[in-house]
């Protein structure tokens, strides 16, 4: 017991261990992922308090209030909600036990400890959250200059001297095809799924 909380003071407990596929099932975060709606895991880090799981939809978080406590608030945050940004890896110093990645997932701030001897497995999770960062602020600024584009010419067809009758119908047609557009870049831009980005870096 007093090893325990003397961890927790020094902040041992706060170091993670990254978790092999093989053993996701016995996590409590697995019990949290949408299987029925095909979201698989694709890297997962447990320390003795908390749970980081990092699917190809979401980051789940299985909050511990502390090492000693049994008490667990479960937190997700979907990519399509919760951009991820200002990806950082901060490698180990000679006497430290520890790296550590840093990130954003929309307002909320993660600083996550991990064992310094699995510092490679790391790396492949930091190069996944920044191609994700990255994409994310591509595609808003592709979904921003699509939105902009059609207002300026909805501006330009009412400042027309257009008849009012004929002004309707290309308004009308412009209105149906303008939907139709934004869907279409919503679909192409607006990514939910980023599991072929983790395919593509994660080598657990």
């Amino acid at each position: 017991m007093f090893k325990k909380l003397a961890a927790d003071a020094l902040g041992l407990s706060d170091i993670g261990t990254i978790i092999a596929p093989a053993d996701y099932d016995k996590t409590d975060a697995d019990d949290y992922v949408m299987h029925e709606d095909n979201e698989k895991i694709y890297f997962l880090i447990k320390t003795k308090a908390d749970e980081y799981c990092f699917t190809n939809l979401a980051i789940i978080h299985v909050d511990g209030a502390n090492a000693v406590s049994s008490k667990r608030v479960l937190k997700r945050y979907p990519y399509i909600q919760h951009k991820i940004s200002n990806v950082f890896l901060e490698t180990a110093g000679k006497i430290d036990m520890d790296v550590e990645i840093k990130f954003m997932a929309g307002k909320e701030q993660f600083d996550i400890d991990v064992r310094k001897d699995q510092i490679e497995q790391l790396k492949d999770l930091y190069k996944s959250l920044l191609r994700i960062s990255e994409l994310s602020y591509e595609n808003s600024l592709f979904i921003d200059m699509a939105s902009q584009s059609l207002d300026k010419a909805v501006n330009i067809l009412q400042n027309s001297r257009t008849e009012d009758l004929k002004l309707a119908d290309t308004y009308r047609d412009l209105t149906d095809f303008g939907f139709t557009w934004m869907t279409s870049v919503h679909e192409q831009y607006h990514i939910k799924d980023y599991g072929e980005i983790f395919e593509k870096y994660i080598n657990n």
